[in-house]
């Protein structure tokens, strides 16, 4: 079996498991209080779908013809797998899981911009938002401890209004903030580049039929010449 096709047989299975842990991820967070059971059930099935992305990296390295340059060429996978445990990082599970849900995008340039611009932005924010409150509850000084609030603080980060009334304070959350920002202008930029290519390629869309048009009325014109052309050799022979 071939990578591609291991990724085609198990596409929607991962993509199910990056929909389930990003929800039993975002339930603690979201709802701290909930009674203890449902918070350790929430913690076996995130690593229960963790431990399944781990085994889709190792069967895809195994696959690899050529196993080393595999994981040197997938190093940011093969990190954001071996390094869960990290607080700081844990945020690097919510970048894997966006790449997951990308396998299942259409295979056309246009059908993943969309993709990455309707879906990915609000993605993005909704694990920029879960971040933050998780990391900043612990300390004292946080300003953003409740997801409402992470919420208005992750939009304004990721449009680059930023307000400052709200602000991250430990390490961790600076850290979610920074990544934030990059994805912001990362999107607005995509966002940018798409209108325009829609923009030129209407234009150009529009110059081809008005082109076409000249072309038939001017092979009309031609025609019509013939026709009296021809009526007038005609005549001229009578």
């Amino acid at each position: 079996m071939k990578i591609g096709q291991w990724e085609r047989l198990t596409g929607w299975l991962l993509t199910a498991a990056a929909v389930v842990f990003l929800g039993v991820y975002a339930v603690p967070i979201i709802w701290p209080q909930l009674p203890q059971p449902v918070l350790n059930v929430c913690s076996v099935a995130a690593w229960a779908t963790w431990a399944l992305f781990a085994v889709d990296l190792a069967v895809r390295v195994v696959l690899a013809p050529d196993r080393l340059r595999y994981l040197l060429r997938h190093w940011f996978d093969v990190l954001v797998v071996a390094l869960p445990l990290l607080r700081p990082l844990r945020l690097l599970r919510l970048v894997l899981l966006l790449r997951v849900l990308n396998r299942r995008a259409t295979s056309s340039l246009r059908g993943r911009l969309a993709v990455y611009v309707a879906g990915g932005a609000t993605l993005l924010a909704f694990c920029g938002a879960l971040t933050v409150p998780d990391a900043e509850r612990s300390n004292p000084e946080a300003n953003i401890t409740d997801f409402g609030d992470a919420l208005w603080w992750a939009a304004a980060t990721m449009t680059t209004v930023g307000y400052g009334d709200r602000y991250p304070t430990t390490g961790a959350g600076r850290l979610a903030a920074v990544a934030l920002m990059v994805a912001g202008i990362a999107v607005l930029g995509v966002v940018t580049a798409t209108l325009a290519s829609w923009l030129v390629e209407q234009v150009k869309t529009s110059e081809q039929e008005q082109t076409a048009e000249l072309r038939a009325e001017i092979a009309n014109l031609r025609a019509q010449l013939d026709a009296l052309g021809d009526s007038d050799g005609e005549a001229d022979h009578v």
